[in-house]
C-alpha cells in the first residue's frame, strides 16, 4: 500500500508537470501565430488548469471506474468552493465583479442542479436505476459550447489590450514540450486511477470516497495554486473567477465527455455529494450579498473550510 501511495504521488507530479508544460508550450506557439491573449486564456490556459480532472476522468471512464468519474468531478467542485475559496478568502477578502455575480456564479449553480436532474432517473422517470447516459452527456457538452462562446463574446466586448504573460520557446522546443506534456498527463492519469482504486480496495473504502477526497484534491492543485497567487497579487476576481469557471468546465465539459464515453451509474450515496455541491454553490452566491459590497469575507472563508472538514469527516466515517 505504501508503494501505491508513492505511485499515486508520482502520478500527481506527472499530471501537474504535464499540464504546466503543455500550457506553456501551446501558449508560446499561439502567441507566435498571432492568436489574441484573450482567446489563449479562455482556451489553452482554461484547458490546462482543468487537464488533471479531464485526464483522470477519461482514464477512469475507459477503465470502467465510474464511481471515480462522478466522485472526481463533484469532489473537485466542492473542494474548489469550500476549500480553495475558503483559503483564498482567509488570505484576503474576495471582491466579485458584477458579471461574475450575476452570470458565472448562477451558471455554476445551474450546472450543479443539472447534475441532480440528469442523475435522478428513479425519482423523475420511475426508472430502475439512476444513470447519466450518453445522450445526457452530449447535452452537457452543448451547454459547454454555449458557455465557451459566451466567454469569447464577453472577452471581445471588453476591448482589453492587456497582454498575457507567456514563456517564449523556440518552435521545436515547444513541440517537444507539448509531447512531453501530453505524455505526463497520460502517465499521471493512469498512475492515479490505478493506484487510487487499489488503495480504496485495500483500505476498504469505496472508489467514490477516494474520488471525492484524494483524487479530487490532487487534481485541483492547479486551481489552488492559481487562486493563491492571484489573491497574493490582489487579483481578487481572478481568484474567484478561476474557481467558478473551473466548476462549470468540470460539469459541462469533463462530466459531459466522460459520460459520453461511458454512461455512469449513480449510487444512493452520490446524492449526498450532489446536494453538497448544490449547497456550496448556493452558499457562495448568498455570501456575496452579506456585508458591504460584493465580497466573500474572511469569516465566510473560515466557514467554508469548516464545512469542508465536516463533509470529508462524514465521508470517511460513514
Amino acid at each position: 500500500m505504501i508503494l501505491n501511495f508513492l505511485l499515486l504521488l508520482a502520478g500527481f507530479v506527472a499530471l501537474v508537470f504535464g499540464a504546466t508544460k503543455l500550457v506553456e508550450a501551446a501558449s508560446s506557439i499561439a502567441v507566435k501565430l498571432g492568436i489574441p491573449s484573450i482567446v489563449i486564456g479562455l482556451t489553452i490556459v482554461a484547458f490546462g488548469t482543468s487537464a488533471p480532472e479531464l485526464v483522470v476522468n477519461l482514464m477512469a471512464a475507459f477503465s470502467g471506474s465510474t464511481e471515480v468519474v462522478m466522485g472526481n468531478v463533484l469532489g473537485s467542485n466542492i473542494f474548489n468552493i469550500l476549500g480553495i475559496l475558503g483559503i483564498s478568502a482567509i488570505i484576503y477578502p474576495l471582491t466579485v465583479k458584477s458579471t461574475t455575480t450575476w452570470l458565472e456564479i448562477p451558471l455554476s449553480l445551474l450546472a450543479a442542479v443539472c447534475v441532480l436532474i440528469v442523475a435522478a432517473d428513479v425519482a423523475l422517470d420511475s426508472a430502475s436505476v439512476n444513470l447519466v447516459s450518453r445522450s445526457e452527456g452530449l447535452i452537457m457538452l452543448l451547454f459547454f459550447i454555449i458557455f465557451l462562446v459566451y466567454n469569447l463574446l464577453i472577452a471581445k466586448s471588453s476591448e482589453t489590450t492587456e497582454k498575457m504573460e507567456t514563456k517564449e520557446y523556440a518552435t521545436g522546443k515547444a513541440v517537444v514540450y507539448i509531447i512531453l506534456g501530453f505524455a505526463g498527463l497520460i502517465l499521471g492519469g493512469r498512475l492515479i486511477v490505478d493506484n487510487a482504486v487499489e488503495i480504496a480496495r485495500v483500505a476498504g473504502l469505496s472508489e467514490r470516497v477516494i474520488g471525492l477526497t484524494v483524487i479530487s484534491i490532487g487534481t485541483s492543485l492547479p486551481e489552488l495554486a492559481t487562486s493563491i497567487v492571484a489573491v497574493r497579487k490582489k487579483n481578487l476576481d481572478i481568484a474567484i473567477g478561476n474557481v467558478v469557471g473551473s466548476n462549470i468546465f468540470n460539469i459541462f465539459f469533463i462530466l459531459g465527455l466522460s459520460t459520453t464515453i461511458t454512461p455512469v451509474a449513480i449510487n444512493a450515496g452520490s446524492f449526498v455529494d450532489i446536494f453538497t455541491n448544490i449547497a456550496a454553490s448556493l452558499l457562495l452566491f448568498l455570501f456575496i450579498f452579506t456585508g458591504k459590497g460584493r465580497k466573500v469575507e474572511r469569516w465566510e472563508g473560515f466557514l467554508f473550510l469548516i464545512l469542508y472538514i465536516i463533509y470529508v469527516t462524514y465521508l470517511i466515517t460513514s
